[in-house]
């Protein structure tokens, strides 16, 4: 054997080694990560949060991580508290218990680099008011003035090309039909410019040729921002999504696979077919009883 194999295989049992406790049984997580240098970083950090409306409890205790570059969906049953997380993530909420990081930093400080598409828009459909101008309400600050510049219309005409809606600018919104407006909605969380992209319900009143469609797109947006959607739709989120957050008032976490039908009667009381998840709530991995 050559010395400068035996000297990289010397090196590798060496760190191995290190990344043992005393009983020589390995050490799987963080402490292997630092020795290989494989640590993670995760756009959204959730420890011990808790949070309920008066005396309503909505969220136990959750705990999660989305790392970044990640493509997620959470999933869960009506008033399990799916928005209520987001909101959270957005610091439009505040947790009675735990804490909330978002790019690193607190979710009001880091508002500016997320785009954000509500599960309904207050939007007037009947209002006199261009695809144009809905879009740019994305570039809106704090305290900035109804002005916008020329950099802020190219960056909103940039987004309505990206969700090929460019010829649509001088539209009015309301003449739009549901996926379209969908569309749009899209365009103004990304007008941004974001590093992560929050949706809630992006496909309701979407047909099936434009949730396909809408599925090419989060795809290429995939490849440069973290994604994080609220979906009924399960069968969107099969072909859509790598990992599943299911909410419950508890969070469970778990990659996207076929889901089996007892799993799915769990978090929606109910029969339904949906995509079969294997766990991935820690290192040590989570099974439901």
């Amino acid at each position: 054997m050559q010395p400068g194999l035996c000297i990289i295989l010397w090196a590798f049992f060496y760190a191995c080694c290190l990344a043992c406790n005393h009983t020589g049984s390995a050490i799987i997580g963080a402490d292997f990560k630092k020795v290989f240098n494989m640590t993670k970083e995760y756009d959204i950090e959730l420890d011990g949060v808790s949070f309920g409306y008066t005396r309503q409890p909505v969220l136990s205790n959750v705990r999660l991580q989305v790392e970044r570059g990640e493509f997620a969906s959470i999933v869960g049953p009506n008033g399990g508290g799916k928005t209520t997380l987001l909101k959270l993530m957005l610091g439009l909420l505040q947790p009675d218990t735990g804490s909330v990081n978002v790019l690193g930093v607190s979710p009001e400080k880091a508002r500016l680099r997320v785009g954000y598409m509500p599960q309904y828009s207050h939007l007037d459909p009947q209002f006199p008011v261009t695809v144009m101008d809905v879009v740019l309400m994305g570039r809106l600050r704090k305290g900035a003035m109804l002005m916008y510049s020329k950099k802020d219309r190219e960056a909103a005409m940039a987004c309505l090309e990206e969700v090929q809606l460019a010829e649509l600018a001088n539209n009015l919104y309301s003449e739009l039909s549901g996926g379209q407006r969908q569309r749009v909605l899209i365009a103004r969380a990304l007008c941004c410019q974001p590093d992560l992209l929050l949706l809630d319900e992006p496909t309701s009143n979407v047909d099936p040729d434009m949730q396909q469609s809408l599925f090419d797109m989060l795809q290429k947006l995939n490849k440069r921002m973290t994604i994080l959607l609220v979906s009924h739709d399960l069968g969107f989120v099969s072909q859509v999504v790598r990992s599943v957050i299911c909410v419950s008032r508890e969070v469970v976490v778990h990659p996207t696979s076929e889901l089996d039908g007892t799993l799915i009667k769990e978090i929606y009381g109910g029969d339904c077919r949906l995509v079969r998840h294997d766990h991935r709530c820690s290192e040590e991995g989570h099974c439901h009883d």
